[in-house]
């Protein structure tokens, strides 16, 4: 091969090179700001369990926000905006109703404002979501995990699509199964990320359709008359204090004992008890109800997966200075 036809061999090799990169963002990597922000991981770990000791149900709080979150398009921050349109409606996922019930978003910004103080305009509020969750599921029993980070933070809310990537607790299992595998959660990760509702409550609003006007048949008696006893109206008032604990034995604890009350009959929503009546779902159920350890591991696969749905990267979306707004 002479030298010019090398060269011009090298030279359309590099231009292929440029053109297959050409749009492809940067990937999520572990100890994303080890230089730009030594100490932010510390941080958020810090005021993550300095919240929990002063409010234990914060922790539980970070777990669910990231799901509800990461569903939505993209792990980016976007259930935090409260945004207006151009009539001055306030448009922000917060206002679906499958967000009904979400708590302590506020934290976020506290964490947010430490590490402004520290490293301004460097960490991601989308970030803050991810590895909050992530240390809090550590207060509550779970497994340590190394979590990628290097997410940015949209521009934009989704307020709109919320019931397009959200299932609802009552839809059929087969649809839950295929929103999660439409992020990329199979169904083994989704049986252990359901397993979120070993811990927490759920309000009475989401219980009353499996005990009014008749019970529900899948429920076990014995615990039908004890939700009653929690959720005494078929009509309960959506701002009333009336829910019931998941977990009667652990309701703190993220633990395998979620699969034993499904398998017992006595989880609280339909699509927990449907993971016990399918034979896809039902095996994966029968083994982390017997063995917490592969639970928990099987459990930190499937946050990761969540953790990881389609992130901003790069110039994608921006690092905003208070979380609940875009910058101007």
């Amino acid at each position: 091969m002479s030298l010019g036809v090398s060269i011009k061999f090298v030279i359309l090799l590099l231009s292929f090179l440029l053109l297959s990169n050409v749009g492809k963002s940067q990937e999520l990597v572990v100890n994303y700001y080890n230089q730009s922000c030594p100490q932010a991981e510390e941080i958020i770990k810090q005021q993550v369990f300095s919240l929990y000791q002063k409010h234990g149900n914060s922790a539980i709080s970070w777990i669910r926000n990231l799901f509800h979150d990461c569903m939505v398009k993209s792990c980016d921050a976007s259930l935090l905006l409260e945004m207006k349109n151009e009539e001055g409606v306030v448009i922000s996922e917060m206002k679906s109703p499958r967000s009904f019930g979400i708590r302590n978003l506020k934290y976020v910004n506290k964490i947010k404002q430490v590490l402004e103080n520290e490293c301004p305009n460097t960490v991601s509020c989308a970030d803050i979501m991810a590895l909050a969750a992530r240390d809090a599921i550590v207060l509550l029993g779970g497994l340590e995990m190394e979590m990628k980070t290097g997410r940015r933070d949209s521009k934009e809310s989704y307020g709109e699509m919320v019931e397009e990537f959200i299932p609802n607790h009552n839809d059929s299992l087969s649809l839950v199964l295929s929103r999660f595998q439409d992020i990329g959660i199979d169904a083994e990760a989704t049986v252990a990320l359901l397993g979120a509702h070993s811990i927490g409550r759920v309000h009475c609003v989401n219980l009353v359709n499996r005990l009014y006007p008749t019970v529900d048949p899948t429920l076990d008696p014995n615990h039908a008359l004890y939700l009653q006893k929690r959720c005494p109206n078929p009509d309960p008032d959506p701002k009333a204090v009336q829910y019931a604990r998941n977990d009667l034995e652990s309701p703190m604890v993220v633990d395998n004992n979620y699969y034993r009350n499904v398998l017992d009959h006595k989880a609280l929503l339909l699509v927990d008890q449907q993971l016990g009546s399918s034979p896809i779902t039902l095996p994966y159920v029968q083994q982390m109800a017997s063995n917490n350890t592969y639970f928990l591991a099987q459990f930190a696969r499937a946050l990761l997966l969540l953790s990881e749905n389609n992130p901003l990267t790069d110039d994608q979306g921006e690092i905003r200075k208070d979380c609940r707004r875009v910058n101007k």
